[in-house]
């Protein structure tokens, strides 16, 4: 009575559900004087999902090979939770599935451990030392030791449990924090499978998002653990998949075992290597839905109800956060089109006509001016204001278009693009001057000339012309009029090249014309004139 009662003080001491569990079987072990006790965890399906043997040596249990299952005189007990002693084991109705390398065993001593009214699992013992067959005292003694390691095995649950949520707390704090800090989402979701696979205790997790490529299909966004970079380019469809009956459904999915699983196959991955999988809901908008999935290596313990409700609730808070992080940016970028409109208000309302002031006095002044020299000076002045002005304009437009990707991105945009990708080749940027609305003048069929004659001739330049500066200016007023100016070797008597025939078709296509000349200074200019549709 004084080794149960110090047993079941030990046993309450234990806060970590693995010690306990091999605490229960070790003071089993010892109080009945058996030479091999084991605690079987009893799963779903009245199978055994958790075995934990006493008295075996390491070399032993390898030999033995997969770990019992519930079957057999194990499994007399899953289905009828009672204490069951034999003096002869071999003599019972089901005394079978002995694998080879298995010890010899005669007597036998089974009773259920409960917590609260469920049957946690079996305590097994066999092989009374001395020979002799376990008595009722040895019974009593069990049953006692069974009903305490109930208790602690609920302590050690109850205290797991609050720490495993904890965990799911401070991952999702992670990532709450991580948002509001303005990284990019692709960051987040890489963040919240990294979590989710760490604290699920998971081998393998992806987020998978609808394909905006494919509908009716969910793409890998971000995958890590195992197999990760393979993962990472697949697609499963919405339907038969794992991850689709989650997103669509909007419920969680769960398979024991993926490799017998035909829903698991849609992902592509090796059957045989993964065994438990869960996919939960991931929302991404009012109407659309992805799926964070996360999976264990084959023979890994199986998802329980409240880890799959943990990972349900993580996935909903962080695609709340995920939301949220997106009308922030939106809101930001509100504020940044407001005050975008209020820089081109300014600049139109002061600094133009301040300037068109000016160079209106300037040429007021001009007419008196006696000496030819100087009225020349005063002249070229107005013509810079002038310039700067038609700048300042084209700012204004690009202030107020330029966050303005509704319907795809402008002509001004992509023009801007244009001059940007022809760097490279040119070895300088290209000058950029766009005068009046060409973003509303300009069509989208029409656009797609523009820019392909604004390619050819900056791709000309940089083959042909040797330049060190280049100048483009597309206007769309009266007329849509583009003009690549260069101050390379020019032109001179070379034959027209392909590049130019094709522009010049283009133009005539669209009844307008091109024109190719040498300005004074040296160097090419080509213009590209179009008449603008009729509205």
């Amino acid at each position: 009575m004084h080794s149960l009662l110090d047993a079941v003080m030990n046993l309450g001491r234990g806060l970590e559900l693995p010690q306990v569990l091999r605490g229960i079987v070790e003071a089993a072990v010892t109080l009945t004087d058996a030479e091999y006790g084991a605690l079987g965890v009893v799963g779903d399906g009245q199978r055994l999902s958790q075995f934990l043997p006493v008295g075996m040596a390491d070399e032993m249990v390898a030999a033995i090979g997969q770990t019992p299952c519930g079957r057999g005189i194990l499994g007399e007990l899953i289905h009828n939770p009672v204490p069951l002693r034999l003096d002869d084991l071999s003599q019972h109705r089901n005394s079978y599935g002995f694998p080879a390398h298995h010890p010899p065993m005669r007597t036998f001593l089974g009773v259920p451990v409960r917590v609260r009214d469920e049957v946690f699992g079996n305590l097994y013992l066999t092989e009374k030392r001395g020979g002799r067959g376990f008595d009722a005292d040895d019974e009593a003694v069990l049953t006692t030791l069974s009903i305490a390691a109930g208790v602690a095995i609920d302590n050690a649950r109850m205290y797991h449990e609050s720490r495993r949520r904890e965990r799911w707390l401070e991952a999702l704090g992670e990532i709450t924090r991580s948002l509001l800090s303005g990284i990019g989402a692709d960051h987040v979701l890489r963040l919240i499978a990294e979590r989710a696979r760490d604290v699920a205790g998971a081998d393998a997790a992806a987020v998978l998002l609808p394909d905006p490529e494919e509908p009716g299909r969910l793409a890998v966004r971000v995958a890590c653990g195992h197999d990760a970079d393979r993962m990472s380019r697949l697609a499963v469809p919405v339907r038969g998949s794992l991850s689709g009956m989650a997103a669509h459904d909007g419920r969680p999915a769960v398979s024991a075992d993926l490799s017998t699983d035909p829903r698991g196959n849609a992902l592509g991955d090796d059957r045989a290597a993964y065994g438990p999988t869960v996919a939960v809901p991931l929302p991404v908008g009012a109407s659309a839905s992805g799926a964070l999935r996360l999976s264990r290596l084959s023979g890994g313990p199986e998802f329980d109800a409240t880890e799959v409700q943990l990972i349900s609730g993580f996935a909903g808070q962080a695609a709340l956060a995920l939301e949220l992080a997106q009308r922030r940016a939106e809101s930001e970028e509100l504020a940044l089109m407001h005050d975008r409109d209020r820089i081109a208000r300014d600049l139109h309302d002061l600094a133009i006509q301040r300037l068109f002031a000016t160079g209106m006095t300037l040429q007021s002044a001009q007419r008196g001016i006696e000496r030819p020299e100087m009225a020349e000076r005063v002249g070229r002045a107005v013509r810079d204001l002038d310039t700067t002005i038609d700048i300042i304009r084209s700012t204004i437009f690009d202030l107020r278009s330029d966050t303005d990707d509704r319907g795809g991105p402008g002509v001004r945009r992509r023009m801007a693009e244009t001059a940007r990708s022809a760097t490279q080749s040119l070895g300088f940027t290209p000058s950029l001057l766009v005068n009046g609305p060409v973003d509303t003048n300009i069509s989208a069929e029409l656009a797609e000339h523009v820019l392909a004659v604004a390619t050819e001739a900056l791709s000309n330049a940089a083959r042909h012309a040797a330049a060190r500066r280049v100048d483009i200016v597309l206007t769309a007023e009266k007329e849509i009029t583009l003009t690549v100016t260069d101050d390379g070797v020019g032109i001179g008597s070379a034959t027209p090249t392909g590049g130019l025939t094709n522009m010049r078709e283009r133009a005539e296509l669209l009844g307008g014309s091109l024109t190719v000349t040498s300005p004074p200074a040296g160097g090419t200019r080509i213009e590209w004139r179009v008449p603008l549709p009729a509205n």
